[in-house]
């Protein structure tokens, strides 16, 4: 009786001990994907300083683009109406012609 005791105890304290190791193991590992994810932050944050300097200098021509995108806009919205005023006197046009028929 006490042999299968002993045998019963035995095998839930290897269990428990399997458990711990697999929990160390896990933590280890846990431990190493945060440390790959820490330099590729820092590998991150050194690429964005530098490219900063950079873009400040692109900022001028940015602002440009965005002039020239607004002026476009303002252009094309004239030629809509043209293209209505166009639409509307070649209507009236029409009849003009009619009625003077």
């Amino acid at each position: 009786m006490f042999s299968k005791l002993a045998t019963y105890l035995t095998g839930e304290l290897t269990a428990t001990s399997e458990d711990y190791k697999l929990l160390e193991n896990m933590n280890k590992l846990t431990s190493l994907k945060y440390l790959e994810m820490k330099d590729t932050a820092i590998n991150i944050s050194r690429n964005l300083k530098a490219l900063n300097p950079k873009y400040a200098g692109l900022q001028p021509y940015l602002d440009q683009i965005n002039v020239i995108e607004e002026q476009v806009v303002a252009l094309e919205q004239a030629a809509y109406k043209l293209d209505a005023y166009k639409k509307n006197k070649t209507k009236l046009e029409a009849k003009y012609k009619k009625v003077e028929k």
